[in-house]
């Protein structure tokens, strides 16, 4: 698969809400993910595609997510970019919110090897 036909196919499951099975799919073992900020608990760089999913399960455990929108993908050689927005209230707050992000993928030998998130603090 091209990055152009990974860009598609993971933007339709995120926006399905499948990100667990995109990891599946779509993701290289050895997968690094780079977050502008550390989650708690974790460190800013997650290496290693169980890294990922747990960050992935961080994320839906501590957040009541009320819907969504994935666009794209911005094709670019072997990187596309996906921009999303979710509605969310933070668990942690209980203060509802609209999430703006944008999420930078690389692609080598058919599996995304890098994402990287860029979002306003």
């Amino acid at each position: 698969m091209t990055a152009m036909d990974i860009g598609k196919e993971l933007a339709a499951q995120c926006g399905q809400g499948k990100n667990q099975e995109a990891i599946d799919r779509f993701y290289s073992p050895n997968v690094e993910s780079v977050e502008p900020v550390a989650m708690p608990g974790m460190d800013r760089t997650q290496k290693g595609i169980q890294a990922i999913k747990g960050k992935n399960r961080w994320w839906v455990d501590n957040h009541q997510i009320h819907g969504g929108t994935v666009e794209g993908p911005y094709p670019h050689g072997d990187r596309f970019i996906l921009h999303f927005k979710y509605d969310v209230t933070p668990k942690q707050t209980g203060k509802r919110t609209t999430m703006d992000e944008t999420g930078l993928y690389t692609v080598k030998n058919g599996k995304i090897v890098k994402e990287e998130f860029f979002y306003s603090m």
